[in-house]
């Protein structure tokens, strides 16, 4: 299993205590931006986007930006994306169909998304700060791909990897990723135990002394 399917089997607040245990940075994205459905998480190495709002393009030029972004996205990553816009929607149903043909794992936008009930239905997971019916179409075109973004207060580096759950969206670093996947492995074994512990009736400042988690 790929450190990408490990990772996607943990849980974002469980990454966030390792991480803390580690001594590595907290980087967790504003959790404003939520999965569209609850069931929605992903997990994987990042691919950033950055773009701005243009409305000198035409319909054609600014559609033709958009599938040569869908085009460029690498099988097994999650996209990023800081679209500079609070008004439009940076996804939709077919973008959603094209992306999970392509392999991709998940979309995150600081931005809008539409289509919610088609990307539902596609078992897709994308992550969006807002809904809307607003498209791009002659309205936004790309700046880079693959480049650092701000989301919030916090780089998105390319070599990230990135965890999204309900609990919210956490970024762990290429380099650190592999230490930090068997830590939170870990933990949540020892967790269970913990669960099995409290579920036994056993008294919960016994279960934690002998467990040392909550």
């Amino acid at each position: 299993m790929n450190f990408a399917d490990r990772l996607d089997a943990c849980h974002s607040s469980v990454v966030h205590d390792v991480m803390k245990d580690l001594g590595l940075p907290l980087r967790v994205l504003p959790r404003t931006i939520i999965g569209l459905e609850p069931w929605m998480r992903c997990a994987g190495p990042v691919f950033t986007v950055r773009g701005r709002p243009d409305p000198t393009l035409d319909k054609h030029n600014s559609l033709l930006e958009w599938a040569t972004l869908l085009s460029r996205v690498p099988q097994g990553r999650v996209v990023i994306v800081q679209p500079q816009d609070d008004r439009r929607a940076l996804f939709g149903g077919l973008s959603a169909e094209a992306l999970k043909i392509k392999g991709a794992r998940g979309y995150i936008a600081d931005g809008g998304c539409r289509d919610i009930d088609a990307i539902a239905k596609e078992r897709f997971p994308v992550f969006a700060r807002y809904a809307t019916p607003i498209d791009i179409v002659s309205a936004w075109r790309v700046e880079s791909y693959e480049e650092p973004i701000a989301v919030g207060n916090e780089m998105v580096q390319p070599d990230d990897y990135v965890l999204a759950d309900r609990d919210g969206i956490i970024l762990v670093p290429g380099a650190a990723v592999e230490a930090v996947v068997a830590a939170a492995e870990q933990k949540m074994e020892t967790e269970g135990e913990m669960v099995k512990a409290i579920r036994a009736g056993v008294d919960p400042l016994e279960a934690y002394l002998k467990h040392r988690v909550f």
